[in-house]
């Protein structure tokens, strides 16, 4: 008699969930690999004089008198005579330059002083799409390249901007690695600045983040019925409380929210000192704002019915991926600069190939190696992002008074 062979076990939804997980997180391990070989860890390419002459106000040719006297950093030399500098020399040039011109002292060195609050800039929106991590990481970096010192806060579990800094979550950030480590209820809690990680970007430090993050919304509502908070501090002011602790070593924190108005952003509101709503200009995407708004200021009367204080030095909502050229989308804005005045950033965040492009491997468009999409397309959305983000530092200097 023959005997039926046992029919294979059925693979449950969660078995294919967790195998398809796998197979993609080492796909993409081997992918950052061969990107970044030999250790898999992003680097910043040199930039051009010209470029370092923006980005410190003086001229080019003034940057190559320097050179040529031998004053400053020295500059690499290409075959064809054009100087580049690293980034750390950027750095340099500025602290050399603060030296040689005190009275300009704070144009090359802005950092902020004593008696000026430390910037802590949310940048939020439960919508997708709504550029909220691409605004952040460009936010970070264009204040660094103006001389700031930046920390960026990765409080998004799927950790976008951490990926974006060079770090793969499940394979780079370990346990108690994140923010979560700083914020926690238990005796595992520890300092933030154990958890701050250098970037390869000059002048940008990292807080990453992972899926750990959800610990701290699962942790919240049991800590609270318990009273079992560590250190006594409610669960918004904790963020807060955690960035206090290493604020002399920046002038500006840029935090990532994640896209679900939970305890995490409820921590990010408290502590944040400015907002950033970004919005699409499409109506659905508006519509999705509009309930982000409402459920926000919710959010908002709960935390100070609790005690704690919004005082925002500013708000302000960013329009990205805009298509200026789309009618639609130019009646969208303008109908949000009618309703919102001056809230909404005179600049808009074009919508760019260059940028997508820069975002396939990681980069941004400061990254990006010359040639490596159309210039005109670059110096477009270039230009867009960096004037979205002078408005914001215009912002940072008037809550500092200058």
């Amino acid at each position: 008699m023959n005997v039926a062979a046992p029919k294979p076990a059925r693979e449950t939804a969660l078995t294919r969930m967790s195998r398809h997980a796998q197979a993609l997180s080492g796909q993409l391990q081997a992918l950052s690999a061969t990107l970044f070989p030999p250790t898999a860890r992003k680097s910043l390419r040199s930039f051009s004089s010209g470029e370092v002459a923006r980005f410190l106000g003086v001229s080019d040719g003034y940057l190559r008198q320097l050179s040529l006297d031998r004053l400053g950093p020295a500059p690499a030399l290409s075959a064809g005579g054009r100087r580049s500098y690293r980034p750390e020399q950027i750095g340099e040039l500025r602290e050399f330059l603060a030296a040689q011109r005190p009275k300009e002292a704070l144009t090359f060195l802005p950092r902020r002083r004593a008696g000026e609050k430390l910037q802590i800039v949310a940048v939020a929106n439960f919508k997708g799409g709504s550029a909220k991590t691409t605004t952040a990481l460009y936010l970070s970096q264009f204040l660094a390249l103006e001389g700031y010192r930046v920390l960026a806060v990765d409080l998004d579990p799927q950790a976008s901007l951490s990926a974006m800094f060079g770090y793969q979550p499940e394979f780079d950030i370990g346990e108690n690695e994140t923010l979560y480590g700083a914020i926690r209820y238990d005796e595992e809690r520890r300092p933030l600045a154990d958890v701050i990680r250098k970037t390869y970007f000059s002048g940008v430090s990292l807080v990453p983040g992972n899926l750990e993050l959800m610990e701290f919304e699962h942790q919240t509502p049991r800590a609270m019925a318990e009273r079992s908070l560590r250190g006594g501090e409610i669960f918004f002011r904790r963020v807060a409380t955690a960035i206090a602790s290493v604020e002399d070593e920046y002038d500006v924190v840029i935090i990532d929210c994640p896209p679900q108005l939970g305890y995490l952003t409820m921590g990010a509101l408290n502590a944040a000192t400015g907002l950033l709503v970004t919005v699409h200009p499409q109506m659905v995407d508006v519509a999705s704002m509009s309930q982000f708004l409402l459920m926000t200021s919710d959010v908002m009367s709960v935390i100070e019915e609790a005690g704690g204080q919004l005082d925002y030095d500013f708000i302000r909502y960013v329009v990205t991926r805009h298509d200026p050229n789309d009618v639609p989308e130019t009646q969208i804005v303008a109908l949000l600069r009618n309703l919102f005045g001056a809230d909404v950033l005179g600049a808009t965040v074009w919508k760019s190939t260059a940028i997508a492009n820069a975002g396939l491997t990681k980069q941004s468009l400061y990254e990006l190696e010359k040639g490596a999409v159309g210039r005109a397309a670059y110096e477009r959305a270039l230009e867009s992002v960096n004037g979205a983000n002078r408005e914001v530092l215009g912002l940072i200097d008037k809550a500092w008074g200058r």
